[in-house]
């Protein structure tokens, strides 16, 4: 999976990667309350390569060039990809500008660092000053400043330009990258450097143990380092073969459950995206419970759902909201008996309809009521084992904290 120019920059900021101030501009007219000081520079966010020979970059003095330069990028196609974001960052002016990568190399089976002097848009500059240093033991800040001699620098360059290696490896390690990669990396005058584009591919294998870098599809940065979350909209995959529904709390999360399950030859019918977060965290428990409740009502529409998989980031409290909401929606009292040719699931009262009791006391039914009820397994990402362990479940919910787990349950149904 590869990550936005922006989306690569937010995890360079975790780490301490210098970046400079920025905003992403969805519509022309945000031009107006532009936040970063001109000159400023407007690039396409595409995955794609090649974007400043195709025009995709573009340097403005003004809100009337900025405008007229944000309308042409936003209709203008790279490689087959239109942009749904542009983002705005201040000129810099660099004195060198270098290339800086590390990356996985599938024949060594082991993580190398890449490096040239003549970084940017010149694509045989650039290779032809190219040195790798090959990581073959624990990795140390000897690889690093071993780079850094290797592609030409000299005294006070050196230091920094390692730290900036070091960081990139660590981060790479943490987030299990197939690649990170930094063109340019900016030296200015003063020896200030600055990242001023940045490239990073999540392995895909890896990525269901990091559901964070899939929110960052929804970050939004701006010059004073606030975030908001844009809002989430519902997937329109549908499978009319398949009879697992799927609820998660981020569509990175919801695409990687939805691969892994075909994998296995299982068969995702639909999936809902629920929550308007920040950082992992819901607004409120009732938010989250109303979210539950919607998410699994629309999944529980189709009457050939026979299976639930809920992927939900683990906080204090949360199994007994989730056992909430899955009491209120599928309404633990007797079915009606199904008339001929009739679907007894519509018979049910709605979500709407139960909360509204959902505080009133009422006696514990049990789902042998219901002539099908749906198998309902919950991965809580982070969970504390002991605390899910320990706490009564008044429901047939299958609970666990370990993605592998959670999928062999699903099989095993």
């Amino acid at each position: 999976m590869d990550l936005l120019e922006y989306q690569a920059k937010a995890l360079f900021r975790e780490v301490g990667i210098p970046v400079l101030p920025s905003q992403l501009i969805d519509d022309p007219r945000e031009i107006k309350q532009l936040q970063v000081p001109y000159p400023v520079v407007l690039k396409s966010q595409v995955r794609t390569g090649g974007r400043g020979k195709a025009g995709g970059i573009r340097f403005v003095e003004n809100t009337i060039d900025a405008i007229a330069a944000a309308q042409t990028i936003l209709h203008l196609p790279i490689a087959g990809e239109y942009p749904q974001l542009l983002l705005a960052e201040a000129r810099y002016q660099a004195q060198t500008e270098l290339f800086l990568a590390v990356t996985f190399d599938y024949r060594l089976q082991r993580l190398v660092l890449l490096g040239s002097k003549r970084g940017g848009m010149d694509v045989e500059a650039l290779l032809s000053g190219m040195q790798k240093v090959v990581v073959e033991d624990d990795f140390s800040s000897f690889y690093a400043r071993r780079l850094a001699v290797k592609i030409g620098l000299q005294g006070k360059q050196v230091s920094p330009v390692s730290d900036i290696v070091e960081k990139m490896y660590g981060l790479a390690i943490l987030k299990d990258l197939d690649s990170i990669e930094i063109n340019p990396l900016a030296i200015a005058e003063n020896g200030e450097i600055m990242a001023l584009d940045g490239k990073v591919t999540v392995n895909d294998r890896a990525a269901i143990y990091h559901p964070d870098l899939f929110d960052l599809a929804q970050l939004r940065e701006n010059g004073d380092n606030r975030s908001t979350i844009a809002t989430r909209r519902p997937l329109t995959w549908q499978n009319p073969q398949g009879n697992i529904g799927i609820l998660c709390d981020g569509e990175g999360v919801a695409a990687t459950i939805w691969d892994l399950l075909c994998q296995q030859k299982q068969q995702p019918r639909n999936c809902q995206i629920i929550g308007a977060k920040t950082y992992g965290k819901f607004f409120s428990e009732s938010h989250l419970e109303d979210e539950l409740e919607r998410g699994l009502e629309a999944l529980l529409a189709a009457p050939e759902t026979e299976y639930i998989f809920l992927d939900i980031l683990w906080e204090e409290n949360r199994m007994k909201i989730i056992e909430a909401a899955i009491a209120s929606v599928l309404d633990f009292s007797p079915r009606p008996i199904s008339k001929p040719g009739g679907d007894d699931r519509n018979e049910r009262p709605t979500a709407a309809q139960s909360r509204q009791q959902r505080r009133s006391p009422r006696p514990q039914q049990s789902l042998k009521s219901y002539k099908t009820p749906p198998k309902i397994v919950v991965y809580l990402r982070g969970g504390d084992s002991e605390a899910m362990n320990s706490q009564p479940k008044q429901l047939p919910i299958q609970w666990t904290n370990n993605a592998e787990e959670a999928l062999l349950l699903m099989k095993n149904e």
